[in-house]
């Protein structure tokens, strides 16, 4: 079976690969399709579901019927009342640029200085559509907390900064076998395959 990931981001179609094994993934430009879609919801919800039904859309139109998969994802800092949220990968942007991975981490620990709560959560919202009308939705949670300087070379974002007390390790610091059996995607991704190999 075919999915349709709503994204050009080579990096997140490898996670996503690994995490839905059994599937052919791929992008729209794989199908010839110009895709993009402007994050501007409230929630995760809002924009992993705008984003999956948008691209649904386009591909109808395109004469092309196959399953989408969208997910929207973000980190949640206790002490700074959630933020970054659902702005995460805009966070600290000024004029509409935004800041690179490092720039957004160095911005963080910045707004978390002298705070001494360093608890934090990343959210995953995923969405698939399955046809007209027909959808799964599914949010999942990764508690953690962020370390005051970043550690590893893997993952992306702020996964240099996302420490797992359990583990002992930043998940930047985990191989991606890994991370990709615990962190917030792959626990959404989980409860989506149970409801694709349902019966």
């Amino acid at each position: 079976m075919d999915i349709v990931l709503a994204s050009n981001n080579r990096g997140k179609l490898r996670e996503i690969v690994g995490l839905f094994e059994k599937y052919n993934i791929l992008l729209p430009s794989d199908l010839g399709i110009e895709y993009s879609y402007e994050e501007v919801g409230n929630t995760l919800l809002e924009n992993a579901f705008g984003k999956a039904t948008h691209l649904y859309r386009l591909l109808l139109e395109a004469g092309v019927e196959k399953a989408v998969l969208a997910d929207d994802s973000g980190l949640f800092v206790e002490a700074l009342g959630g933020e970054p949220g659902v702005r995460s990968a805009r966070y600290g942007a000024t004029d509409g640029k935004k800041l690179s991975d490092r720039e957004r981490n160095e911005y963080l620990l910045e707004r978390l200085k002298g705070k001494s709560n360093r608890k934090a959560y990343f959210l995953c919202c995923m969405v698939l559509v399955r046809g007209e009308d027909r959808f799964i939705i599914v949010q999942e949670k990764f508690e953690g907390k962020i370390i005051d300087s970043p550690r590893g070379s893997g993952g992306f974002g702020y996964d240099p900064l996302f420490y797992v007390p359990e583990l002992n390790k930043t998940v930047a610091e985990l191989p991606e076998e890994e991370k990709n059996k615990i962190s917030h995607r792959a626990r959404a991704a989980k409860v989506i395959l149970r409801a694709l190999n349902a019966p």
